[in-house]
C-alpha cells in the first residue's frame, strides 16, 4: 500500500491529502452500510468517540470526525501524541478539525459509555511492535460494549498477520474498514467473526 500510494502521489494523479479525504469518506460510507440505523436522523444527536493516533491513521480519523460532525453527530476526539509531530497531511486535517471542534489528550481510561460508535484511528499498517500502556484503554473499550470501527485494522494487530503477533494487546473491533484491497490480517479478522469492508480510494 505504501508503494502504491507513493507512486500515485509521485505521478501527480493524486495528493496525500486527497487520499486521506477519500479514506475518511469511505469510512463514513461504511458506517451507514454496517449500521443502517445511523443513516437516519435521531431525536438526540448520535455520539462518536474518535481515537486518533500519531500518524496518518490518525489523520484519517480527523477526516472521519469532521465528516460525522457535518452530518450532525456529536464528536468527542482524543489524540494520542503531540500535534506538532503529526505527519504533514495528518497535521493539516488536525488543523481543519480544530477549526470546528475540540480535542483532548487521550486519557489512561476513557469513558466510552455514552458513545454510539467508537472509531479506532490510533495505529494502522505501520505498527510492527506490541503496544505498551494501552491495556487500560482497550479494557475500557471492551467493557463498554460499544460498536468499534477500526480504520485499516484494530490497533495492536499486525497487518501481515505474523504468527509472533498473536497475543499482542489490541483494541476490540466490530468492523474494520480498509482501502484498495484486503491485507493478510483481514482474512484472520473474518475468521474471528469481525466484519471487513474494503473501500476504493483511487489507486
Amino acid at each position: 500500500m505504501r508503494s502504491l500510494e507513493r507512486a500515485a502521489i509521485a505521478s501527480g494523479r493524486i495528493s496525500g491529502l486527497d487520499l486521506m479525504e477519500r479514506a475518511g469518506t469511505g469510512v463514513v460510507e461504511a458506517i451507514g452500510e454496517a449500521w443502517p440505523d445511523f443513516r437516519t436522523p435521531a431525536d438526540v444527536p448520535r455520539h462518536a468517540v474518535v481515537l486518533c493516533g500519531p500518524g496518518n491513521n490518525g489523520g484519517d480519523g480527523f477526516v472521519v470526525a469532521r465528516l460525522l460532525r457535518r452530518r450532525g453527530w456529536k464528536v468527542t476526539l482524543y489524540l494520542y501524541g503531540d500535534p506538532e509531530r503529526l505527519p504533514p497531511d495528518a497535521r493539516t486535517n488536525h488543523d481543519r478539525w480544530r477549526r470546528i471542534g475540540t480535542l483532548s489528550a487521550l486519557p489512561a481510561a476513557p469513558d466510552f459509555s455514552t458513545a454510539d460508535l467508537v472509531v479506532d484511528a490510533l495505529f494502522g499498517l505501520g505498527l510492527t511492535r506490541p503496544l505498551t500502556g494501552f491495556g487500560p484503554i482497550f479494557s475500557a473499550l471492551a467493557t463498554a460494549g460499544r460498536p468499534v470501527l477500526a480504520i485499516d485494522l484494530p490497533s495492536g494487530r499486525d497487518a501481515d498477520a505474523l504468527p509472533d503477533s498473536v497475543g499482542w494487546p489490541s483494541a476490540p473491533c466490530s468492523l474494520a474498514v480498509t482501502f484498495h484491497r484486503e491485507k493478510p490480517l483481514h482474512a484472520r479478522l473474518r475468521a474471528e467473526g469481525i466484519g471487513v469492508i474494503v473501500k476504493p480510494i483511487g489507486l
